[in-house]
């Protein structure tokens, strides 16, 4: 009887090592994106001097994947403005949420990031911001791009793009009409939003993933690969204009599409 036990629970430890063993194989067999923990929900936050409808090249890309996304509207008014307006989109969806920044929404996400929604940043030509920190601080930091069309306020404090200067400076990639276009329905940023600073800096708890626009005449490509640096983010370079939503959307979408794969 004694022999039997021995040989019943030797038996018994065999096959819980053999189920071990087959269940690691399993789980190698499965690709690491499948292993992942994926997010469905992607926020998009425009810049300065465009609104959110030039996102629809991401979002349609994005939207095919099964992807929810969302896309905020804000009114470039202050930081604090566009900072509400967001957390208000983020508040909507129905779990976590990659939230997305195009250059001043870089600014915006930096502390829209906090958001115990927010489960990772991509920052896209973008102001990777700190606590106390301010876009004119970093702007005046690095030489301005010759192309640059960035204006004085006018007299109602408003910020505009140069007309002369839209194209090269803004968006060299695209066609002439689509730049035409794009200056025609141009949205102003009031210029006290470079001034203000942010109150808190989701990336220092949440990964970030930051894209620098090569060709970018805008914003110093520098500049941007500085801050992705500083953040420790995974960094994508793209030859791009400051628009690369725009222009290159399949590379940008790839990019959020990494950052939805939560390992």
């Amino acid at each position: 009887m004694k022999t039997k036990a021995n040989f019943c629970r030797s038996y018994n430890r065999l096959l819980v090592a053999a189920l071990f063993s087959l269940s690691g194989l399993f789980l190698l067999a499965i690709p690491a994106s499948a292993q992942a923990q994926q997010v469905k929900n992607i926020v998009l936050v425009h810049g300065a001097f465009v609104d959110g409808s030039g996102w629809r090249g991401v979002y349609d890309i994005l939207s095919k994947k099964g992807y929810n996304v969302s896309v905020a509207q804000i009114p470039l008014t202050s930081l604090k403005d566009d900072v509400d307006a967001t957390n208000r989109l983020i508040d909507k969806q129905d779990g976590p949420v990659i939230l997305v920044g195009h250059s001043w929404g870089g600014a915006v996400i930096s502390e829209a990031g906090i958001n115990p929604k927010v489960a990772g940043l991509v920052f896209v030509a973008a102001f990777e911001l700190d606590k106390g920190e301010n876009c004119i601080q970093w702007i005046s930091s690095v030489p301005a791009p010759a192309e640059s069309g960035i204006m004085a306020p006018d007299d109602k404090g408003f910020v505009y793009y140069d007309k002369v200067k839209f194209h090269a400076g803004f968006g060299a990639d695209l066609s002439q009409a689509e730049s035409d276009f794009m200056y025609a329905s141009q949205k102003p940023i009031f210029a006290q939003c470079f001034a203000d600073k942010v109150a808190d800096a989701g990336w220092k708890t949440k990964p970030s993933y930051g894209i620098v626009a090569l060709n970018d005449k805008t914003l110093n490509p520098d500049l941007e690969r500085k801050l992705y640096k500083r953040a420790n983010a995974k960094i994508t370079e793209i030859k791009s204009s400051h628009v690369a939503f725009l222009s290159h959307p399949n590379e940008v979408a790839k990019v959020i599409i990494d950052a939805t794969l939560q390992k």
